[in-house]
């Protein structure tokens, strides 16, 4: 069976990103995983569902709550909506995760480390989407392995320095 989430911390792509993200506040993580999942991840999900727009909504209102211009409570509803619209089309393994992804990435406005989602389903989502739901387990770790790495430098070009509110431990052993 395919997977639907990585969920070792401990691999050194991952590791590295969990380092950096544990510096920074939840505003810098939000806006990271927010311009990631636009520029990457929508693109997947808009290739399969052009026509449902949940999951751009969910990252739009992320972005109205970061410039003030709405409450949480309304974007816990569009976020809401991204993950409904990941159960609708749980068949599509690709899209699925997608929405996934997107929907964490919303949530970071939230809780910081939800940011984390951006790594354990997007790098997943963009895999699945470049080689195929079917490729094998070594050609898709590899690619996750590129992802991460990308991902990593994004939040590197965006991290703060001396961050005055960093969020901290991000997971627990």
């Amino acid at each position: 069976m395919k997977r639907k989430i990585l969920t070792d911390y401990n691999v050194s792509y991952i590791a590295d990103i969990v380092s950096i993200v544990q510096t920074q506040s939840k505003i810098t993580l939000a806006n990271w995983a927010i311009d990631y999942s636009e520029d990457v991840i929508l693109r997947i999900w808009q290739k399969y569902y052009p026509c449902d727009s949940r999951p751009n909504e969910a990252i739009t209102a992320a972005r109205r709550w970061l410039t003030g211009e709405v409450k949480l409570q309304y974007v816990k509803g569009k976020i809401l909506d991204c993950h409904a619209a990941a159960r609708e089309v749980a068949h599509n393994h690709v899209a699925f995760i997608s929405a996934r992804a997107i929907a964490q990435c919303a949530s970071t406005i939230h809780s910081a480390r939800h940011c984390m989602g951006l790594v354990m389903y997007g790098s997943l989502a963009i895999a699945y989407d470049k080689l195929g739901y079917d490729a094998s387990k070594a050609k898709i770790d590899e690619y996750i392995k590129d992802e991460c790495i990308r991902m990593k430098d994004a939040l590197v070009r965006v991290s703060v320095d001396n961050e005055k509110n960093p969020i901290g431990k991000v997971i627990s052993k």
